[in-house]
Formats: C-alpha cells, structure tokens, sequence
C-alpha cells in the first residue's frame, strides 16, 4: 500500500498544472452567478439596494434582467462542468488532491457570499423569524406576518401564517443574527451565509474522517459531497441551513464511531434543535454507540441512552427559550405541496386525476398514496436499523435517510445534499453509482438556474415578453444545450455519463 505515494508525488505538479483551468473555471461560473443573482435572485422591496441605480436598471429593464438570466444559466452549468473536470485532474486521489478541493471550495464558495439569494428567498424568513424571537413572540405558533414589514422584507407568502418547523438552535441563531445585524437583511443575510459556512467545514472536515474509518479516500468524498455545486449554491448562495444541520449530524456520527458517543448524540441533537429531519439518526447513532460487539440488550441499552439524552437536551432547551417543543408544530402544518419530478408527487398527482376522472375524492386518494410512501419510508428505516452489519451501520442510515427523501412527495435539491456526504463516506463506486450522482447534479444544476426567478409581473404589463414562465424557459433552455454538451459533446467531461462503447464508436 505504500507504493503509490513516490507515483503520487510525481505526478502532483502536473496535476496542479492540469487542474488550473477547472480552478479559474469555477471562480469565472461563481462570479457570473453572482452577477445573475444581482438581476433575478431575491431581494425585498425595502432594500437599500434599490437606491442604487445600477441595481435598479439590471432589474427594472428587460435588457438587464435577460443578461442576468443568461450570466445564471451559464455560471451555473459552467460550475458543473469546472467540478467535473477537477475531479478527472486529481485522477487516482493521491494526497495532494485534497488540497486542490480545498481550494476549489474557497475560491468558488467565496464570491457567492455576496450574491443576492438565489433560488429561494427562506432567509427572509429566517429573518423575519428572528425578529418574532426578539421581541419575544412565540415563532411555533405565529407566522412572520405578526411582525411588521414582512412582506417588504422579501419572505415568501408561504410563511406569512405558517409556524417555523425549525428547533431552538436555529432559533437562537436567527436571534443573534437578527441582533447582530441591527435590523439590515442585507448584513443578515451575510451573517446566515457565515453560518452555512461553519456548516461546510464542519462536512468537510468529518467527511474526511468518516471517510477514512470506511476506508474510502477522503480526498475523492470530499469532492463529491462538499465540493459539489449542488451544495455550495444550495448552502452559500441560496443560505439554506441545512449546511449547518448536516454539518452537525456528521461530527455527531464520526464521535459515534469512535468511543465518544455522548459527544456524538449530543452533536446530533444539535442537529436536530436546528432541522428536526435528522431525528432518524439517532438509533442508528445509538448501534455506533453500543459497539461492534454489542448483543441485543446492550443495544437497546444505548438506545434507551441516546433517547433520554437527546431528549433530555431539546426539553432543555426548549425550557431556556420559552418555546418548548413548539416545532411539532411546525412539522405538523398540513400542506398539498408536490413536484413533477419527484416519483412519489408524481404518483400522488395522477392517481387525483384518475379519481377525479372517475367521480372520487382526488386529493383524498393523492394523499392516502403520499401517506402511504411515508409509512414505507418508515418500514424501511426499521428494517434498515435491526438488518446488517456494525460495518454497514453509516451505509444503512444513507439508505434509510434516502427513503425518507425519494418516498416524500416534494423532492428539493437541498435534500439531496443531505444524502451525499452519507453515501460518499461510505464509497461511491465508479460506474452505475458514480453515474446515478452525476445524472442528478446535471439535472439539478439545470433545474436550480431556472427555479424562482426574481421576475417582476411589470415586466411584461409594460408591453413587453419577459413574463416570469418566459424567464424559465430562456434559464431552462440555455441550461439544457450546456448540460447536453458536457454530457455528449465534450471529449473529457462525455466519458463520465456515456456508456464505453459508445464512446469508441465515436472515436
């Protein structure tokens, strides 16, 4: 096993050399979403940003905002190309890889920190939750719309009358911000973007870890799971927190799996007191606990510990902040929401058709079919839990994790994110596998480009085409013929998605 390192060493400049184009690459397709985000990314009607007449024009006049939505469309596949072609240089993962992710993840993360968010305008919300904490109303039981100028903070109206379904640590962090912050989104907005920073190192670093306890190289999970677009626009540019929960969650696991697991559960715990869908960590964090060697009494032994301190934790905290375990509310808020490409939405939706068709209770039988996929997704999380190996324990919570996400009838690309780093610890083969995450990436990055664009209806009452669904398709279109020259046209990046013979058929 140690003969590869002089090969390693050697090979290392002219890999540093090769990988300089994919580097300048990814910081070109940041600074172009960047600029893309300035015209159609989310920003309320009270920002100080609309004083500025450069702003207001790029997002005012149709020439503008149509080049922001080209500069998005083409930042983000030309992201997806740049990660592609890096992991093609550091090729054979010696151990100066790592450092090349590193820095592809600073140099790309880094000038979407002051981005305007893109994708989804939730930070708002985070904001205008933090502001019902401050001044003391209760998040889990009053939507934003209890506070003033929410609307004009820029939140989405989904939230106006919804409870938060986040858990009190998220709530303290939307305190401080909020506090910190001293009333600009725009700082608060920053300050959320310092926490989902503190989230990707900490996927980082424990990937790495968990990496090696599995033995997979680390240099290679890193890339695929932190390094990736998805997650980086996801977690920086769109300041989603779930950087921070799953960051979280696998520090809790990696202290899991190496003696130390009170550490663990109560990292973990963190991760729930900030999103509570990690909960199904924890009887899997409880086998890491037990040991390789523990018969069934010592593991129901430690999950009877992990319950009572995780539980024992949120109550805690719950009592410090006044709220309780308000978030079951939160969780419990009905809603009809569904995705077309999400199999279990889709399968929800045509069954309402046929029994509408047929004179039935349609969104009875959609939802009786989305019911049903949650029981399955918590039948196989049981069977996931008592079935396999000590070895497989963190393989098996990535399979129980994915069923609870591809059985739900909304699928977000964020979700997604969560279940990489899991699958990537635990060895992501080339071929089928490999191939199934890089369809995907390509999917969602032409899919995140044109999602919720920033398109003001004025627009097009001025007279003019540029109405939000044409927005979609001009973002929807321009990713498609870049996403289908990187997976068919393209020498290097083609041999990732085509099949073998394929590619020698074409020379």
């Amino acid at each position: 096993m140690t003969t590869p390192e002089p090969r390693a060493a050697v090979a290392a400049p002219g890999m540093v050399a090769a990988a300089r184009i994919p580097l300048g690459a990814g910081v070109l397709a940041s600074l172009l979403l960047v600029f893309g985000s300035i015209g159609v990314g989310w920003v309320g009607t009270s920002s100080v940003l609309w004083r500025n007449p450069a702003f207001t024009w790029i997002r005012t006049e149709p020439v503008g905002v149509t080049l922001a939505i080209c500069s998005l469309a083409v930042g983000g596949l030309l992201l997806f190309w740049a990660w592609l072609r890096l992991g093609q240089c550091a090729q054979g993962w010696p151990p100066s890889s790592g450092r090349l992710v590193r820095w592809a993840m600073v140099l790309w993360g880094l000038p979407m920190m002051f981005a305007i968010p893109l994708s989804s305008r939730d930070v708002y919300a985070y904001i205008a939750q933090g502001r019902l904490v401050l001044s003391g109303v209760d998040p889990y039981t009053n939507g934003i719309s209890s506070g003033a100028n929410w609307f004009g903070l820029g939140a989405d109206k989904f939230w106006a009358e919804a409870p938060t379904p986040y858990g009190p640590v998220f709530l303290w962090v939307e305190h401080a911000v909020v506090w910190l912050s001293g009333g600009s989104p725009e700082l608060a907005v920053f300050l959320f973007r310092l926490s989902s920073v503190i989230g990707i190192v900490l996927c980082a670093y424990y990937v790495v870890r968990l990496a090696e306890l599995h033995g997979v190289n680390p240099h290679r999970a890193v890339w695929l799971s932190v390094a990736n677009p998805l997650l980086l626009i996801n977690f920086i540019a769109a300041v989603h927190n779930d950087g921070l929960m799953i960051g979280l969650a696998l520090a809790g696991l990696y202290y899991c799996a190496t003696k130390r697991g009170l550490l663990g559960v109560v990292l973990i715990t963190l991760s729930i007191a900030v999103k509570p869908i990690t909960v199904i960590l924890l009887p899997f964090a409880g086998l890491l606990w037990a040991g390789k060697r523990a018969g069934w009494p010592r593991k129901f032994g430690f999950w009877a510990m992990t319950a009572l301190v995780s539980l024992g934790l949120l109550a805690l905290m719950g009592l410090l902040n006044g709220f309780g375990f308000g978030w079951i509310n939160g969780l419990a808020a009905p809603g009809s929401a569904w995705l077309w490409y999400a199999p279990i939405g889709a399968l929800g939706f045509m069954s309402m058709t046929v029994a509408s068709f047929f004179g039935a209770d349609g969104w009875g039988t959609a939802y009786f079919v989305w019911n049903a996929a949650k029981v399955a997704a918590v039948l196989l999380a049981l069977w996931l839990i008592f079935r396999g190996s000590y070895d497989q324990l963190v393989r098996r919570l990535a399979l129980a994790f994915a069923g609870v996400v591809l059985l739900a009838p909304i699928i977000q690309s964020w979700y997604l994110a969560w279940l990489i780093p899991l699958f990537a610890v635990t060895g992501i083969r080339d071929g089928w596998q490999s191939k199934t995450l890089y369809f995907t990436l390509a999917f969602f990055s032409v899919y995140m480009i044109s999602d919720q664009l920033s398109i003001y209806p004025y627009l097009s009452e001025r007279g003019g085409t540029l109405t939000t669904d044409n927005a979609w398709m001009l973002a929807g279109g321009i990713g498609l013929v870049l996403a289908a020259y990187i997976m068919v046209l393209d020498r290097n990046t083609r041999r990732l998605f085509l099949p073998q013979r394929w590619l020698k058929d074409r020379g």
